[in-house]
């Protein structure tokens, strides 16, 4: 006799879309493929979000879990600053989709895990504040801003008691870095999970969500390291829960 056991479940998981607008040629919305295979190899289900914020509210409530992507500079404006010559902002439309889908899955205790602007979007839509240009505005002798293509690396000193000291079970660790803005004033109920050795913010959550978490690095650049691996396994298993927990309450109900 052949024992049949259920699969495990593999959470729906939507990332936010980028929006590319080459000169006289159709926009698009995507996201790069290394979010994709990080969320695959975790045991999710990716799906690309469109921007759509008038939509976000409905969308989350689809999802069991919700990725916020690296890319381009808030609007100061967001947090009543003037914009600084450095910043490069991103196209309002998906700013305007990040943000909605942010909050949104805070309030509706979604898993959320925000990925360097990612984890910039989580703080300012929770009414925080983000440090415009490091190079300009701080003394560090830290690259924290290296290129994408040839990232340089830094220590993080990761906080004791901290959802993500759980995830990592470690203090520190090295990791990629590719920011030339960081976190200033940290938004209403997120808690600073870690920080460069020069002191500048590199990850947030939210102590009272299952999983609300955010980290100034890229992990999905980082295949193949224990710390990226726990990061994206830790999400996925907080989604899986999550999609559990609906099918508990469908039940009840």
């Amino acid at each position: 006799m052949r024992l049949e056991f259920p699969a495990m479940t593999k959470p729906l998981i939507g990332i936010g879309s980028d929006i590319q607008s080459p000169t006289g040629k159709r926009e698009r919305a995507f996201a790069y493929v290394t979010y994709v295979d990080a969320l695959r190899r975790a045991g999710a289900i990716p799906v690309l979000i469109p921007p759509q914020p008038e939509n976000a509210a409905e969308l989350v409530r689809e999802l069991d879990g919700v990725l916020l992507a690296g890319g381009d500079d808030c609007d100061p404006s967001l947090y009543g600053e003037e914009r600084h010559a450095a910043t490069e902002m991103m196209d309002p439309r998906r700013q305007a989709n990040d943000v909605s889908l942010a909050k949104y899955a805070r309030e509706a205790g979604i898993p959320t895990l925000g990925i360097c602007l990612g984890v910039q979007v989580m703080n300012v839509a929770a009414g925080g504040s983000l440090v415009q240009d490091i190079d300009s505005e701080l003394e560090t002798e830290i690259e924290h801003a290296s290129k994408p293509e040839d990232r340089a690396r830094h220590d993080v000193i990761v906080d004791e008691g901290t959802q993500l000291s759980g995830i990592l079970r470690r203090s520190e660790l090295n990791v990629n870095s590719s920011h030339h803005q960081a976190i200033r004033k940290v938004g209403d109920g997120l808690r600073v999970t870690a920080h460069a050795p020069d002191g500048i913010i590199e990850g947030l959550e939210d102590p009272k969500h299952p999983f609300y978490v955010g980290v100034q690095w890229h992990p999905e650049d980082m295949s193949g390291e224990n710390s990226a691996t726990s990061i994206f396994g830790a999400f996925v298993e907080a989604a899986r829960r999550y999609v559990e927990e609906k099918k508990k309450v469908a039940t009840e109900t």
